[in-house]
This record gives structure tokens, sequence and C-alpha cells, in this order.
């Protein structure tokens, strides 16, 4: 990767690909492993089903698959992308990072590749870095991958998280473009929190406290207080669309999709009542896949495409919030490559 001297271009978002596991883990068998029923997962979160990563699959297979899928759906040679970001906070090792490993997984030789870690916003602060790329012209094409093997971290005796945390990973493809203002990626609102880093979090792992062998097995698995976080997720999905909404001078009936964090069914229903859009404009596929923290919004992005809901010419917000804590909102046409 070389910068250039060339007139600036604007980013545009093209491509959304998806890979989930073959494992479905249900409710029902939920049942079975905790105190808990199908009922009451339905009711306070949403979800059926989620998928769970196979024995021998890590971080960076699920990731590679992603890539391949959005590569796939748009016709691009890996030897065009020369931006490779993935999103995680479950990596394959504490380094190397998983970025490059997946870059020669799918044929990307020499591709410049990093992984950040903004837990489940960190898809959010990968298009932003790249959609940064782009319009400076270091990048002409790039990849953000958001992928996740959180079923390597979840204490599966604890029920409050174990019924919603799930394996998979999502990808866009990002690439410079000349085009009319108001198009492409259109704006972007990030921003932290970190008093609320106990509400979510895994106490156990890193420097600050080393797992040993006291280290209870419950301090390296998912801990959170789901209260404060279905507080601070209700208000800053509303807040971070608004500003950048505002700060775009567009309101949310300008919005054709919202495609926000999957994490509760209930936090996007509350949120989107407040923001006064219509349930048919929601994402949601929660219901499927559960809660895959920075693959959740390139997942349910790839959904919509699917299933027809998003469409050319759509202005779509994307919201992730989450552990850090975190936030951030991409608003963006939907331009795919022709």
């Amino acid at each position: 990767m070389a910068g250039g001297s060339r007139a600036r271009p604007r980013a545009r978002l093209t491509g959304v690909g998806g890979y989930v596991p073959e494992r479905v883990l249900t409710n029902a068998e939920l049942e079975e492993m905790v105190d808990t029923s199908d009922e009451w997962i339905i009711s306070r979160t949403g979800i059926r089903e989620r998928h769970i990563a196979a024995d021998d699959q890590a971080t960076t297979d699920l990731a590679a698959e992603a890539v391949r899928d959005v590569l796939r759906r748009t016709g691009t040679d890996p030897s065009e992308i020369d931006l490779l970001v993935v999103a995680t906070t479950t990596p394959d090792y504490v380094f190397p990072p998983c970025a490059p490993l997946v870059g020669t997984m799918t044929g990307m030789d020499s591709v410049a590749a990093y992984d950040t870690n903004a837990v489940c916003t960190g898809l959010m602060y990968g298009m932003a870095q790249a959609t940064g790329m782009v319009e400076s012209g270091i990048a002409r094409k790039a990849v953000v991958v958001g992928a996740e093997t959180l079923s390597r971290i979840i204490d599966w005796e604890d029920r409050a998280t174990c019924v919603l945390f799930a394996d998979g990973a999502g990808a866009v493809l990002i690439e410079a473009d000349d085009g009319e203002p108001g198009t492409g990626v259109v704006g972007v609102e990030l921003g932290s929190d970190g008093s609320g880093r106990n509400d979510l979090w895994v106490p156990a792992g890193g420097t600050r406290t080393p797992v040993t062998d006291d280290t209870p097995r419950a301090d390296g698995c998912i801990q959170m207080n789901g209260r404060e976080v279905f507080r601070f997720a209700t208000r800053i999905l509303v807040e971070s669309s608004q500003r950048l909404l505002d700060e775009a001078g567009l309101t949310i009936d300008d919005v054709d999709l919202l495609v926000a964090h999957q994490a509760n069914e209930r936090i996007l229903e509350h949120a989107s009542e407040r923001m006064g859009i219509p349930r048919e404009k929601v994402v949601m596929n929660l219901d499927r896949v559960g809660n895959t923290s920075s693959a959740s919004i390139p997942l349910a992005m790839a959904d919509a495409l699917d299933t027809g809901q998003l469409t050319p010419g759509d202005l779509v917000m994307m919201v992730g919030f989450g552990a850090g804590l975190t936030w951030g909102s991409v608003l963006v046409r939907w331009e795919p490559r022709a």
C-alpha cells in the first residue's frame, strides 16, 4: 500500500457478505444445559437459535469465509484489495493479529492488514478507518470484517449470557469512487465511555489480571450487567443516530433502513420507537443468529440484501454499541457494484 496524489475520492459501500457456522444451538438445547426455557429466552431477548463454531474452527476461519462471500458476491478478485481490517474481540492468538492470516487464507498477497477491537462496535470503527484510508487516497478497495468466536469465552452455566452470544462473521467492501455529495459514506459518529467498563467485560485474561491456576473459570468469560447495558444501549442508539443525522442535515424520515447491533430484540424495539422509525425499516435477524458482537451488523446487512429488504439507493443508518463502553454510527448510501 502506498499513498498517492490523485484527487480525493469518496468511499462507496459496494458489497456485503457473511458466514455462520453449521452447528445450530436451539433454545430447547439450552433448556437442558441451564435453568431457562424457550419462552423465557424469546420473551427477554427475541433469540430462538444461534450458531456455534466447530471445535476445529477459530475466528480467522469464520472471517475468511465472510471475506470469500463478499468477494464472490461483488465479483472482486482478491488481488484488488489493498486494505483488510478485522474487527474482533476473540482473536486466534494474542499475536499475530487475525487480519494478516485472513489475507493469506483468501489470496490477498501483501495486503495491508490489521485488527481493531471495539467489541460490538468494532465494525463501525473499522468502517470509519477504511473510509478515511479510501478518502485520503491511501487505499482503493478495502474489506472490513467483523468476526467472533464468542462461544469460547461463554460461561455455559450463566443463563444471563449463554443464551445471548454466538459465533459468526460478516464483511463489507468499501471502494474509492467519484460521486455526488450525499452518496457513499455520508457520515460517521464514534464515541466511548470507559467508566462503564465493568458493565460488560471479561475480567481475566489481559495484562491487568492474567489467568493463573487459581483464576475462577467464570472470570475468563463474558460478564454483563444486563440492566445497565440495556439503559446504555437504548439511550446511545438514539443519541448517536440523531447526532449523525443532525450533522448531515437529515431527519429520521430520510433513512430507509436501520441496521443496528443485534444485541436484544427489546433494545431494538425500544430504541426504534423513540426514534420514530417504523418496524418495517428495522432489520432484525438475531432470532436466528443471536448476538455475534462485531459480526452482527454486516450479517444483518447481508440478510437484508438476501431477503430484498435492502435495495440499491437506500440510505442506511448502521449503529453499533457495546463493551468499552463504545458506540458508533455510520450513515451510508447503499450502492452495490452493478
